[in-house]
């Protein structure tokens, strides 16, 4: 079978670092074998991160690194069949992986979206995480204004906080409680001056599966969080207490578990009706089920109207063999997938009954 090449997305408002964390990685040995695809509508130009080279409009570079850095054109279906087909013909070296820069007041889901989806990557790439930057310093008023800044760091699998090396320690310190209220299953790691390993940007896992399952254990692990919240009743709600914006109120986190196997039919049923309910506020979607039909589990992973197709690992990640599907939600709340879920469910297995 063809491994897939990951494509991480890397989003982040107006700002927020994203420039100096990319200079930075351009320039690392341990960034080879990358292709970097940054918007060309970007608010920032890009030839100071070519260090000694510059970009003309239709010209991709390959960095001292290794690397290989293009903008994109037209759209990212078309310059990654560019690249693709400049390496077959042997005018750009191969890589194995992508990274691709979104704008500053871009909503990351379309992307999202695109790498799910679209036929002519799904058999090529494959989705290999969000990281987003976020400012330490300006993000709570930026969350307080921007819906889009509010939703790049809730769809993220890695939060990176720039600027805490010049504002208090109060500040930051509001700002991880807010992160970890918006996003709790995300990892936060301080960045100054775009000081950040490829490691932390890379193989942030559930999503290259083919069959292997130590990604997804590495996913269930970092979730635990949620369950644990999920089991204090708390949801991903903003607390007026703690002083943050109440603009990012209406998005949730929480997750679903279930002890019992699920049928498939029920949980399919249930998964195509919340998609076409709710699919643009589903804003991102984790899981992995037990079904009662199969021994192994079957892993589920969606953005909004689009999901990936399921996929049945070949064993269990670990010794918990419940239901835990990870839920980044806008105004949708946990009681209604919750009654669905059990409503779907239940009407699949009184047929079988029948």
């Amino acid at each position: 079978m063809t491994t897939k090449k990951p494509i991480t997305i890397i989003t982040g408002f107006l700002g927020s670092g994203k420039t100096s964390v990319l200079n930075h990685l351009l320039s690392d040995e341990h960034f080879a074998d990358t292709a970097v695809i940054i918007n060309e509508f970007g608010e920032v130009g890009i030839d100071h991160l070519l260090v000694d080279t510059s970009f003309e409009e239709d010209e991709i570079v390959v960095m001292q690194s290794g690397c290989i850095c293009c903008t994109i054109r037209g759209d990212l279906v078309d310059t990654l069949a560019d690249l693709e087909a400049r390496n077959k013909n042997g005018d750009l070296p191969s890589f194995s992986r992508v990274l691709v820069e979104t704008t500053g007041l871009a909503d990351p889901a379309p992307i999202l979206q695109t790498v799910m989806s679209d036929p002519l990557l799904v058999d090529k790439y494959c989705l290999g995480g969000v990281v987003a930057t976020v400012d330490a310093v300006n993000g709570s008023g930026t969350f307080e204004r921007y819906s889009e800044a509010v939703k790049q760091a809730a769809v993220s699998d890695r939060l990176l906080l720039t600027k805490t090396d010049i504002t208090d320690n109060k500040t930051v310190t509001n700002m991880e409680k807010h992160l970890a209220l918006l996003n709790p299953n995300a990892p936060v790691e301080h960045v100054v001056n775009g000081l950040v390993s490829p490691k932390s940007i890379f193989g942030l896992g559930l999503y290259n599966l083919g069959g292997k399952t130590d990604s997804v254990t590495k996913w269930l692990s970092e979730a635990h969080g949620i369950i644990h919240k999920h089991d204090h009743h708390n949801h991903g709600h903003l607390n007026d207490d703690d002083n943050l914006n109440r603009h990012t109120s209406d998005i949730l986190t929480f997750c679903l578990t279930r002890a019992e196997p699920l049928p498939w039919e029920g949980v399919k049923a249930w998964l195509e009706s919340i998609v076409s309910l709710c699919g643009e506020n589903l804003l991102r979607v984790k899981g992995v089920i037990n079904i009662v039909e199969y021994d192994t589990p079957v892993v589920i992973h969606g953005v909004q109207h689009v999901f990936h197709p399921p996929i049945r690992l070949n064993a269990w990640p670990d010794k918990d063999h419940s239901t835990r599907i990870v839920f980044i939600t806008r105004n949708i709340s946990e009681e209604g997938l919750e009654k669905s879920l059990t409503t779907f469910c239940l009407n699949e297995q009184n047929l079988r009954l029948d």
